[in-house]
């Protein structure tokens, strides 16, 4: 069976500062991992992060899906076992951003999958927003943390 992490998050930029924190390699860095990212379709790129013996390596392959600034990010997410998506959807909202993020394809019928979700869904869920939220916060105008 394929799971999914999701939420939406609320900010008080505009689409275009969030789209930066989610496009710019250094901004990725700052919320979420040392990266050679670029938005481009079909770029192949990694994230590098501490390793969790015995299943992950702490790199994650990745490939860039689709572009559509600023309203559309997606790539696939290969590591530690898992062959997955990462999606975000955002939208102005008055003066502000709803931002739609999905993490998909988790096989939990898989051991190691079943555990990873576990594992991702409060990262990405507090831990990763949080961080997103302070980083696009410091491109503009104050910022609410993000909520689900």
């Amino acid at each position: 069976m394929s799971e999914s992490i999701t939420a939406v998050w609320h900010f008080r930029q505009a689409p275009e500062q969030v789209w930066r924190a989610l496009s710019e390699a250094e901004r990725i860095a700052a919320w979420l991992m040392p990266n050679d990212f670029q938005a481009v379709v079909g770029h192949r790129f990694t994230f590098r992060t501490q390793p969790i013996p015995p299943h992950f390596d702490g790199i994650v392959q990745c490939e860039v899906l689709a572009v559509d600034p600023p309203r559309r990010l997606v790539y696939a997410w290969r590591g530690g076992g898992l062959d997955t998506q990462v999606r975000f959807e955002l939208a102005a909202d008055g003066d502000g951003t709803v931002l739609h993020f999905e993490h998909s394809g988790f096989d939990t019928s898989q051991p190691g999958q079943a555990a990873a979700l576990k594992g991702m869904e409060p990262g990405w869920s507090r831990h990763i927003a949080a961080r997103l939220a302070a980083v696009v916060e410091s491109l503009g105008q104050a910022s609410q943390a993000p909520t689900r």
